[in-house]
């Protein structure tokens, strides 16, 4: 398993739950002075991010690219893939697939978590999963074809309606034959979901693609009262091999929580 910490390059959206905020250049080399392996990025628009020049600070830094987010594509710009209008619906998969192109680069894939909306009032849930699985096919197709996966993230009930077990996600992704797409275990959504964390993940297995460290606060792993050491276990037990990435708020500050985080990688994984 590998650590991962995140970076957020999108301003408005100060506040939320992502380590660094520096700037690219600056929060790669403090993400490897740090001791993480690799990074995970949320940026709005693929074309402002220079995927040479990320290439070269990566390299500089001895990091990977962990995964990339998808998220200011409903925050920013409305657009999901459970939205009753198709044309939104569109606009969401457009995006989401130049997200895939730019991971693909790096071979790390993309998240959608906010992205898959919520199933409206008034709105057969049946519906709403059919537009889920049609978005998740295409999507999951595409990031195959580019030699990456695509990851689906369970979210907590105030966030979403669609999914927010991590079992109940994995079984739809394999009732609707979605091969390509991996599930998202989500330490700080789980927490609210899950009877037990652990068995959620010893179930889920081989379907989970990535986990988010977070504590039951959001903070850094150690500042709130989740139990992560049967849920290291449990990953252990699983197999899993990807990435174990930070998207937690910055408390006290980015420096002290991306310190926390990795002496809390290293307590449980190594």
């Amino acid at each position: 398993m590998r650590s991962s910490v995140t970076i957020s390059l999108v301003p408005s959206l100060a506040g939320g739950p992502w380590i660094y905020w520096d700037g690219l250049a600056e929060s790669i080399a403090k993400a490897g002075a740090a001791g993480f392996d690799g990074v995970e990025l949320f940026f709005d628009d693929p074309g402002s991010v220079d995927p040479v020049a990320l290439h070269d600070l990566l390299q500089a830094n001895r990091l990977k690219l962990a995964a990339v987010g998808t998220g200011a594509g409903k925050v920013l710009h409305g657009w999901t893939l459970t939205d009753p209008d198709a044309g939104v619906r569109e606009n969401a998969k457009a995006y989401i697939r130049r997200m895939i192109g730019f991971g693909a680069r790096f071979g790390a894939p993309a998240i959608i978590g906010s992205m898959q909306g919520w199933v409206h009032k008034g709105m057969e849930r049946a519906r709403g999963l059919d537009w889920l699985a049609e978005g998740l096919t295409s999507l999951g197709k595409a990031a195959g074809d580019q030699g990456t996966v695509l990851i689906y993230e369970p979210l907590n009930r105030y966030e979403t309606n669609v999914f927010n077990r991590l079992v109940d996600a994995a079984a739809f992704l394999a009732e609707r034959r979605l091969g390509g797409v991996r599930v998202l275990a989500d330490l700080f959504h789980m927490n609210i979901e899950e009877a037990s964390m652990a068995q959620a993940i010893r179930v889920a297995g081989a379907a989970i693609g990535h986990v988010h460290f977070a504590d039951s606060n959001r903070r850094p792993v150690g500042l709130g009262h989740t139990d992560v050491a049967p849920v290291a276990e449990a990953l252990k037990g699983i197999g899993y091999q990807g990435f174990i990435s930070a998207e937690a708020l910055p408390y006290p500050d980015p420096d002290a929580a991306a310190a926390m985080t990795v002496q809390s990688f290293r307590t449980f994984f190594n």
